[in-house]
């Protein structure tokens, strides 16, 4: 039998569900939204975003509203951004605007997310804001393929499908000998981008503002870039640099506004000890610094490695042995302490002592005695000094009895003469 009572409710309930679904956010990434959205009384309809990465970004709409408008404007900004940059646009007779940003001398780091929207003056006087609409901008210049695993996806455009695979395999064992350091979430979202030589990442970099590195990790993005060419060293440079750069990558994450208070040392040191290939040229490096007393002091490596080649491959060296010999003494427990330290506002020096009671200069010094060989007869003199402490003490009793005994006698040879 037909309930009328109950077809009402069921209509009623679908009609709140409707009326109070939220739009959320448009994208457009060279394709239009579906519907169009309004915001503020301000409709836009068919907008997209053309990307020539590295020169233009080239934006169209069109603006549907029957009150006429004064001025229009379209406002965008990266998603991490704080500045809004705003540009005046002309509305054709139709409705449809269109601007094109000069990407060439205004960057937008590769890969990152962008938001746009518009915003309008009308004859009434009220200004209306339209819904905002978000893009990515990717580096279109290569034919990029992917594959995802869990949290990571790879994207290459060289190499075949094991190729990606490999990649993927590298991603994860990074990932875990990561959390075997410092335990962190595994539901970050990561894109690895995998350029085939170095002058692509390179030239993708400079177009994005970015300074040229062997590898680069934009952390607040959480995006990879990494230069690996198909062929037979593959596995090896994937096994340093994935897990490398993902590390950065996995350590934003777990320290938040923090990571930018940690000094230099510690960030590489970790992210190159997480390393599934140790580079064999490191230890050969340590040595010929220690021997010619060239060895580069923590404390100058607390804001950031030396810019020239040499001494970069240096510093990377000692972080990487200094961390190791710091989390060998004070377990992953200490490192996290000394992570905490630094991330309260510590000093290089004393965030230190503050997690692990010991200065930074004293915690260098004892590395490179005990890491490296230096002061070998003061490692041993120190080492010995509770041995030779509690020798001493066994020994002061009888010998200081041995003194009274002599002592007394020769009292009594005087009393008798």
């Amino acid at each position: 039998m037909f309930n009328s009572r109950k077809f009402v409710f069921k209509v009623v309930a679908i009609l709140l569900v409707l009326g109070l679904s939220p739009l959320g956010m448009q994208q457009a990434n060279g394709a239009a939204p579906s519907a169009p959205q309004r915001q503020s009384s301000l409709l836009v309809e068919n907008a997209t975003v053309a990307v020539e990465f590295g020169k233009t970004i080239t934006f169209a709409a069109t603006l549907k509203d029957p009150i006429p408008n004064k001025q229009v404007s379209i406002l965008f900004r990266g998603l991490d951004e704080k500045i809004t940059r705003v540009e005046t646009v002309a509305v054709g007779d139709d409705g449809s605007v269109k601007y094109t940003y000069d990407a060439s001398q205004n960057f937008f780091p590769p890969f990152s997310w962008v938001v746009f929207w518009f915003q309008a003056t009308l004859a009434d006087g009220q200004t209306y804001t339209s819904s905002p609409i978000t893009f990515q901008y990717n580096d279109n210049r290569f034919p990029w393929r992917e594959a995802s695993r869990a949290n990571v996806t790879v994207h290459w455009y060289a190499g075949d499908d094991a190729f990606g695979t490999a990649a993927l395999g590298a991603a994860g064992a990074g990932l875990l000998a990561m959390n075997e350091v410092i335990p962190v979430s595994l539901d970050t979202a990561i894109n690895v981008y995998i350029y085939s030589n170095v002058d692509d990442l390179k030239g993708t970099l400079e177009l994005g503002g970015e300074s040229w590195a062997g590898g680069h990790a934009n952390p607040e993005l959480g995006v990879v870039l990494a230069a690996i060419a198909p062929g037979s060293p593959q596995q090896i440079e994937m096994e340093i640099e994935i897990p490398h750069e993902i590390t950065h990558v996995m350590l934003y994450k777990a320290l938040g506004e923090n990571y930018a208070k940690q000094p230099a040392w510690l960030l590489e040191g970790i992210a190159s000890m997480v390393e599934l290939y140790p580079n064999p040229d490191y230890a050969r490096a340590l040595e010929i610094a220690s021997e010619s007393e060239s060895l580069l002091s923590f404390e100058d490596l607390c804001a950031s490695f030396p810019a020239d080649a040499g001494n970069a491959f240096l510093a990377y060296a000692q972080s990487q042995s200094f961390v190791s010999f710091i989390r060998n003494t004070y377990g992953n427990a200490g490192l996290a302490r000394l992570m905490d330290s630094y991330g309260d506002g510590f000093s290089c020096e004393l965030g230190a002592t503050n997690a692990l009671g010991t200065p930074l200069s004293q915690l260098d010094t004892r590395w490179r005695e005990t890491v490296l060989g230096q002061n070998v007869l003061g490692v041993a003199a120190r080492n010995l000094s509770p041995f030779i402490l509690l020798m001493a003490l066994v020994l002061v009793v009888p010998i200081w009895g041995a003194i009274d005994l002599l002592r007394q006698r020769r009292k009594r040879g005087q009393q008798s003469e």
